[in-house]
């Protein structure tokens, strides 16, 4: 074998395993980092709509629909007492602003160790959720939608971006603002050592004006002493309450839509949210509306 085949063969061998990775696809993708692990919410951002819960009649800075508002106006927190309520999970767009624990875990081929899915546990209301890897399409339009919906992922270089249909209805606020089946979600998670960071931004046709982006913070914590398991079990809460009966308010009768906003001395239109209401900008329109308010009295 003379010096020039020495040279060649290394070469055509590493030539031929170019063009198999290529066959390959996304197995020669970027591999990202490690999301696995127990992570745990940091619950500073936008506390007061996360864990004590949002006030009635607050739609500030969501960029909501003329529907949406009519139906949180005609909603009523009773609802939750109804049996086929109190054990409603979250739907995947919301379900990372509450408290939880949150457990990350790789599924990999036992040949190939190519990563096939990423799987997540979320403590509250148990919810077990998939993000594909292996580049299988979505479901058609007509295909059962879940709580945690359907979703495909992939890395872009070091962060992991995920695409979710199929997502049951749900809401954008815990106080009666709706999500329709039909919204789409669009995520990063993105790791900085034992900090995870979650983008999210939700698309709704029907309940939206505009992409709705939120972000939360996750610590990697060990498993000890946290709490995984959240069972939930129905019951008849009030006895007395006729057969079929749906706690709401009809249009123009909810006795909650001014209390937020004469709390925090807020135009009422600013309380009602709106595309606008999301941007700085808006903060001088409050203000002309003030002083037109003033001007009358």
């Amino acid at each position: 074998m003379n010096k020039i085949t020495l040279v060649l063969l290394p070469a055509l061998a590493l030539l031929g395993l170019s063009a198999s990775a290529q066959t390959a696809g996304a197995f020669i993708a970027s591999p990202g980092v490690d999301l696995s692990g127990n992570w745990a919410p940091v619950i500073h951002e936008d506390f007061g709509e996360r864990i004590p819960g949002p006030e009635l009649a607050n739609y500030a800075g969501l960029p909501i629909t003329d529907g949406a508002r009519l139906f949180a106006e005609s909603w009523d927190a009773s609802r939750l007492t109804l049996p086929e309520h109190q054990c409603q999970a979250h739907v995947a767009p919301y379900i990372y602003r509450g408290p939880l624990n949150l457990r990350v875990w790789e599924e990999k081929d036992p040949q190939s160790q190519r990563v096939i899915a990423i799987h997540q546990y979320i403590s509250t209301y148990e919810q077990n959720r998939t993000i594909w890897m292996d580049g299988r399409p979505h479901p058609p339009a007509g295909a059962a939608h879940t709580w945690m919906g359907f979703s495909t992922g992939k890395w872009e270089g070091n962060i992991l971006s995920v695409y979710t249909t199929h997502i049951k209805e749900g809401w954008v606020r815990r106080n009666g603002l709706p999500e329709s089946d039909e919204a789409t979600l669009s995520e990063h998670f993105i790791r900085h050592g034992n900090i995870m960071t979650h983008v999210s931004i939700a698309t709704d046709p029907v309940y939206l004006t505009e992409p709705l982006i939120k972000t939360q913070d996750f610590n990697l914590v060990s498993q000890e002493g946290q709490n995984w398991l959240y069972p939930c079990t129905y019951v008849e809460e009030l006895g007395n309450r006729k057969r079929g009966a749906v706690p709401n308010y009809l249009p123009g009768e909810n006795p909650f839509l001014h209390e937020w906003a004469d709390q925090y001395h807020i135009p009422l239109a600013a309380a009602m949210g709106g595309a606008e209401t999301m941007y700085p900008e808006y903060q001088q329109k409050m203000k002309n509306m003030s002083a037109a308010t003033s001007a009358k009295k």
